[in-house]
């Protein structure tokens, strides 16, 4: 630390000390008071919030760095946005965007007067009022961080293709501790100084979690430095405790830091320096509760983990310590802050940046109002051509692997739109997207690589499920679109990302001034009946479930049952806002059933009857075969097949669903049907045999309230190995030889004739598994089967 830096006068040190102090005193008031926001008459209990909660040993240390980011926007002129990795230091995003004006331009009624500090001290951590975290409601926020682990990742997605953003990311010790976090230090191969933003580390050590201590504050410097050097960061340390050294420490600090990413990034861009550069960060070391109460009866408090939370209890059982929390609060000097009205002092608040250079205004934190459609191509020009339905057989994946590419090529002057995913594009059958772009890749390079370049449109060379899903969240929430490719079974790794995206969406739902951001578009691919090497470990289809419990506004599902559904459903996807789509698609060869014009209407409808496999239309069928999904899809109609031809007098009804929130009751999802459509579909009494993608339940719960509610569901059941295609939909009796046999329980009436065919049925079930066990395969009669016309 150098105490005679001067890069501070005097008179700047004094102001920028003093509006940390009024960031501080706005925190403790957040947390702790219901009245007498300025203290003007002696605290009293009734001033205090009967229920006190919330974070205190975050947020000085992150009030310290806005100020001091303040600074550098001022003088540099910088595009910034800030991202608060220990989200539950609300107080410190809350009160710093009340001090730079931004939280009352957005809430008049948090005026900035003492009624207007009286509303900011109450509603925090408060019932109707705001949360203790970095909340959607937050200006200027895109991250939550109530769960953390995430906050880095998605601070490199705001920088990807944001040439003039820095984003600043603080990042807690707890944190650092995660899996993601741990991961994400690695992002800076992918950050291309030419035509991407810069980010700016900020890892706080204030030394404790909840009531541990954390390793990367106990470890020695020279161990914490070799490490962050080691994952190609060039780290600043910035160390101590008394304000105004440390204040001196971290704006030369600061100032080298964002000289640094100005000089690489001129490098690049002027010299045409392609080297992949060491990015600055900066390490603060600094007390957990800084400047808070030193003890407690007796107990140490700042410096300790006793400081995460609540560092002291003010209520009736602790009457005592509100002569505490008065002097604690009175230390930072209140009069000197405010004015006789309770605005914050005009000398002071010119530190703060103005209009959207102000974190709290950046438009890059409301991404909706950046956003600009995607230039689409028309998606008729993959069409596949379907003579008759099932005559070919087709890649689905594959071919929406042309139009994303069309998708690319049109989008990348300036770049609005990228595909990510862990190392799957080429797997999942994506590759044409390689004819018009590459993986951005800022690492070595060697001969045998494959697609790798400095800049390019899709991120997959990071084989962690976290960052994709992380770098996404992030290019989404500043404006831009794009989609996560996956394996259907390891996209559970990031349930809980999902989870908590779409709580942000549904929140900021209810924010008029958050705009609306392109929607979080899954495709699943390398499902689970697919998995012929793979096995057990690559079979779940769960994450469809995950999916439908967030809020109907927000969750879509489609499983399109070939290549000319899939197409019209993407298109439909990427042009879709503020939602979150999944979309499950083979990339096997699978028969192709629909031509384009037949499948753009059928996916528009999102289920239908499709009356070329079926025998019902000259009255009510006597058994309703449904299916949502390729597979399904499949081995419903080679049912289908075997009733026709052995009891040809049976009238059999198929409908295909392609988007399964159609099943839900119209009151419950935006695209439910209406009892009377359902009812028209499958009938209100006849038996229902329902072939579906992913577990039964999920059928029966979305059905569960309709008057024909008792469908006779095949699905997942948990139950496979490395085998063949056809053997995983035997094991799962999903085959169609349990569906005969479904049929035939259900229809009593048909006597003799229906027992003998299921006697067939078993005696089929037999010579499948004498054959696979024996050759390795399918037999021939399921590898070379195709639709046929029955009529």
């Amino acid at each position: 630390m150098n105490a005679n830096s001067k890069t501070l006068d005097p008179e700047m040190l004094h102001k920028m000390n003093a509006y940390w102090r009024a960031a501080n005193y706005l925190s403790v008031g957040q947390i702790y008071l219901y009245d007498n926001p300025l203290l003007r008459e002696p605290l009293q209990l009734s001033h205090v919030k009967p229920l006190v909660v919330g974070h205190w040993g975050t947020t000085p240390g992150q009030n310290f760095i806005y100020v001091h980011l303040n600074r550098v926007i001022k003088n540099n002129d910088l595009d910034m946005i800030y991202i608060a990795g220990p989200g539950h230091g609300g107080p410190s995003l809350v009160g710093n965007t009340y001090l730079e004006g931004t939280y009352s331009e957005i809430y008049p009624n948090v005026s900035q007067d003492e009624a207007g500090l009286n509303r900011l001290f109450m509603q925090f951590s408060f019932p109707g009022g705001i949360s203790s975290h970095v909340a959607p409601e937050t200006p200027g926020s895109i991250h939550e961080g109530g769960e953390l682990g995430y906050s880095l990742s998605h601070a490199f997605g705001a920088a990807f293709d944001n040439p003039g953003l820095i984003v600043a990311c603080v990042v807690g010790d707890g944190e650092a501790e995660t899996g993601p976090l741990a991961t994400a230090w690695q992002s800076n191969k992918f950050l291309n100084p030419a035509s991407d933003g810069a980010v700016l580390p900020i890892l706080h050590l204030n030394g404790y979690k909840i009531s541990n201590p954390t390793i990367l504050a106990r470890i020695e410097k020279e161990e914490l430095e070799q490490f962050l050097r080691g994952c190609g960061w060039m780290p600043y340390f910035v160390e101590g405790h008394e304000p105004d050294l440390m204040h001196e420490d971290m704006a030369a600090t600061m100032d080298r830091a964002i000289d640094d990413i100005h000089r690489i990034q001129a490098k690049a861009r002027n010299g045409g320096d392609a080297s992949r550069p060491h990015w600055p960060m900066i390490v603060l070391r600094s007390p957990k509760g800084w400047t808070g109460p030193k003890e407690v009866d007796g107990v140490p408090i700042e410096g300790t983990f006793r400081a995460h939370q609540v560092p002291m209890l003010v209520d009736a059982g602790h009457a005592d310590h509100v002569g505490q929390l008065e002097s604690w609060m009175k230390s930072y000097r209140p009069e000197e802050l405010f004015d006789e009205n309770g605005r914050f002092r005009p000398e002071l608040a010119e530190l703060a940046p103005k209009g959207e250079r102000r974190m709290g205004a950046n438009p890059h934190a409301n991404g909706g109002i950046l956003l600009r459609d995607l230039r689409m191509p028309d998606f008729r020009a993959h069409a596949v051509h379907v003579p008759a339905p099932g005559a070919v057989d087709g890649h689905d994946t594959e071919v929406l692997g042309g139009f994303l590419r069309d998708v690319a090529k049109l989008n990348q002057a300036p770049r609005n739109f990228r595909i990510f995913g862990p190392d799957e594009t080429v797997s999942n059958l994506l590759e044409d997207v390689f004819e018009v772009t590459n993986r951005q890749w800022e690492a070595r390079q060697e001969a045998n690589d494959q697609y790798l370049a400095p800049s390019g449109s899709v991120f997959d060379a990071m084989l962690s499920e976290h960052q994709c899903e992380g770098w996404l969240e992030g290019y989404l929430l500043t404006g831009r679109h794009g989609l996560f490719n996956s394996y259907e079974a390891f996209v559970r790794i990031i349930d809980s990302m999902c989870s908590q995206h779409a709580k942000w969406l549904k929140v900021t739902l209810q924010l008029p001034w958050r705009r609306k951001i392109a929607s979080l578009n899954y495709l699943l691919a390398s499902h689970v009946w697919q998995q012929d090497h793979n096995g057990f470990t690559h079979q779940d289809p769960g994450f469809m479930d995950h999916v439908i419990n967030q809020k109907p506004e927000i969750a879509r599902v489609y499983l399109p049952p070939d290549s000319n559904c899939l197409l019209p459903v993407f298109d439909h996807c990427l042009r879709s806002r503020h939602c979150i789509n999944v979309v499950v698609a083979g990339k096997h060869a699978l028969p192709q059933w629909l031509t384009m014009d037949q499948a753009i209407v059928h996916c528009a409808e999102g289920i239908g009857i499709w009356p070329w496999a079926g025998n019902d239309r000259g009255g009510e069928p006597d058994v309703v075969m449904a299916c949502c999904g390729d597979t399904p899809t499949l081995e419903i109609l080679a049912a289908v097949s075997i009733l026709r031809e052995h009891l040809p007098e049976l009238r059999i009804r198929v409908i295909n669903v392609v988007d399964l929130m159609k099943l839900s009751p119209v009151g419950e999802h935006p695209h439910g049907l209406s009892d009377t459509d359902f009812d028209a579909l499958f009938t209100i009494d006849r038996p229902v045999i329902f072939g579906f993608h992913g577990y039964p339940g999920l059928i029966h719960r979305l059905t569960f309230r309709r008057a024909n509610h008792h469908l006779h569901v095949r699905g997942y059941i948990n139950e496979g190995t490395i085998t063949t295609p056809f053997d995983m939909r035997v094991q799962n009796e999903l085959d169609r030889f349990h569906l005969v046999q479904d049929v035939i329980d259900r229809l009593p009436q048909l006597g003799t004739r229906g027992n003998y065919l299921k006697q067939l049925m078993r005696d089929k079930l037999v010579e499948h598994k004498l054959y696979i066990d024996v050759h390795g395969q399918d037999m021939p009669e399921i590898r070379n089967w195709k639709w046929r016309n029955l009529e």
